[in-house]
Parts: C-alpha cells; sequence; structure tokens
C-alpha cells in the first residue's frame, strides 16, 4: 500500500509543480474550508483575523490564544484533503515559543505555518497601530521556526514581515533576505503599496513569494495573472469569504426583521445537507448497517 504523502509534501509538490500562481481563498472554520475545497482550489490558508472574528467575535489584534487557533486548525485539516497554511502570528512569544508552535501545527495537519515579525499584541497588516520587532529578533523567530522543521516538524516555514509600513521598503527586503537565507520556504512581505514596490519584492528576493490581497486594502488588488507577471507564487485572499458571508448573512437578519423571509437567498435545504455532510454520513451508515440481519459491509469494495 502505497503510503499517502503528508500535507507538508503535498504543499511543496504544488508549488513546485503548479504552471500558474496558486489562488488560495483563505477559511475560517472547517465548513468554509470545505467550500473552498469543493469549490476546486488546491490549497487554503487559515486567516487569523477571520478566526479571531468568527470563533470569537473580536478584532485581529492579539486577542485570539495559540491554543485557540491550533483547535480551530485542527479541525479545519481534518475537514479536508487539501493542504492548509497556518496563521500562527508571531509564534506566541519568544523564538522558543515560536518553536514549539511550529511543532502544534505540525502535529494538527497543517501544511504550512506562518511566522510574523510583529511585536505582541500584533494587529492585521492593513490595519493602523502596526510596530514590529528588531530585525535581530525577528531573524531569531525564523530561525527557531526552521529548526522545528529540521529537527522533525514535517511543516513548511512561511516568513512574514510587517516592516514595509514601519520602517520602509529597504528594511522589508533586507528581512526578507534574512528570512530566506535562515530556511523559509515562502516570503511575505506584507502591504507593499504599488505594483513598483511590488516587482521590486520579488525581483531583489527571489524566492516563493505570498500576495496577500485585501480588497480597499493597502496594496493593489490584482488579478493572479498580474501578480504573476510580477513574480508571485500565491495568491491569498484573507478575509473575502468572512466579508462574503457577513453581508449575505446581514441582508438575510433584515429581510426576517421586515417580515420578508429571504427564501431566495437560501441554497435549497437538500443541498445544505450535502454540503454539511449528510450524504456521505448516510453512505457510511449504510456500510455499517445490520438492519433485517445483514452483516455490516466490510473492505474496498463499495
Amino acid at each position: 500500500m502505497t503510503e499517502r504523502p503528508s500535507p507538508a509534501q503535498r504543499l511543496r509538490r504544488l508549488i513546485a509543480e503548479h504552471p500558474g500562481p496558486l489562488v488560495m481563498p483563505c477559511c475560517f472554520d472547517a465548513l468554509s474550508a470545505r467550500l473552498i475545497e469543493a469549490a476546486g482550489f488546491a490549497l487554503t490558508f487559515m486567516s487569523g483575523y477571520a478566526v479571531s472574528a468568527a470563533r470569537l467575535g473580536l478584532p485581529d489584534t492579539g486577542l485570539i490564544s495559540y491554543g485557540e487557533m491550533l483547535d480551530q486548525g485542527r479541525n479545519i485539516c481534518a475537514a479536508v484533503s487539501i493542504p492548509v497554511i497556518g496563521d500562527a502570528d508571531t509564534g506566541y512569544g519568544n523564538p522558543v515559543n515560536a518553536k514549539r508552535s511550529v511543532r502544534g501545527y505540525a502535529q494538527g495537519g497543517f501544511a504550512a505555518i506562518m511566522i510574523e515579525d510583529q511585536v505582541w499584541p500584533k494587529r492585521c497588516g492593513h490595519t493602523r497601530g502596526k510596530q514590529v520587532v528588531a530585525r535581530a529578533e525577528a531573524v531569531a523567530r525564523v530561525q527557531a521556526a526552521v529548526d522545528a522543521r529540521e529537527e522533525g516538524a514535517d511543516i513548511l516555514i512561511l516568513a512574514r514581515t510587517d516592516a514595509c509600513a514601519t520602517h520602509g521598503l529597504d528594511e522589508a527586503l533586507a528581512r526578507a533576505q534574512a528570512f530566506k537565507e535562515a530556511g523559509a520556504d515562502i516570503l511575505f512581505v506584507e502591504a507593499p503599496k504599488s505594483e513598483d514596490e511590488m516587482r521590486r519584492i520579488c525581483a531583489e528576493v527571489p524566492g516563493v513569494h505570498l500576495a496577500n490581497m485585501v480588497e480597499d486594502g493597502a496594496t493593489p488588488f490584482l488579478a493572479p495573472a498580474r501578480l504573476a507577471g510580477l513574480g508571485y507564487r500565491i495568491v491569498a485572499y484573507p478575509v473575502t469569504l468572512l466579508r462574503a458571508a457577513i453581508k449575505a448573512m446581514a441582508a438575510s437578519l433584515e429581510d426576517i426583521g421586515s417580515g420578508n423571509h429571504p427564501h431566495e437567498r437560501l441554497i435549497d435545504f437538500a443541498e445544505l445537507c450535502r454540503v454539511v455532510g449528510f450524504d456521505d454520513y448516510y453512505a457510511e451508515e449504510a456500510r455499517y448497517s445490520t438492519e433485517a440481519g445483514e452483516e455490516p459491509k466490510h473492505g474496498a469494495a463499495e
């Protein structure tokens, strides 16, 4: 029996073999992850912004903990077969904490973990009040994450810098280069303000770069093909599904409040049951049925 590749191995293969940019809608729970997979996308990312909003109803300002993020991530990774990248903020402490976070995320089923260089409590990369630690401390975090990988954690390291907003692009590029030299697998320079800056990022620090597409955010919102032309290999949409869900729920609540039930906004109940897994459950239930004196069905022939 052939051993199934690990999430990290599948992600490495995707990056190596995919001809164009990997388009990556971001999830916030198991259901949103399953929808992403069902729509045909090859990977997803557990967004800290979206998880904080959906799980706690709170902003992405460092209020959610390592344990809560890991718990959410385990459910997400268990719900899908595509690789999942996990947001781990600053690693939740010093480099030793970051190392523990890497091990925990690997055990939880993630294909990659993102570690960033903000001070704690961190902020969403497109909101105000960001600060970053000194470059040496930032590199130490990434080095600890890489060491955890080299010591047996089967996971890729996505290293992020927010220095563009606080110290300018040159410092952000220097940090990205240092992260690459430390062994990071994927690089993420957050919130460049122009296409020229985006082009410089990919040209001056060759590697696997992630573009973060936040609608109405600080970075130009570009099509995947254009981003590929600039040198990006992965394109993330961190809050698109969350924003769509909030708008749809708010509109439905307005309809209910006005006495007009939002039937036209809803998927059929049968489709809802299919999406959340009832059809798969019924098939599995039938496999082990003992009704009418039948023996449970075994084997892989069904």
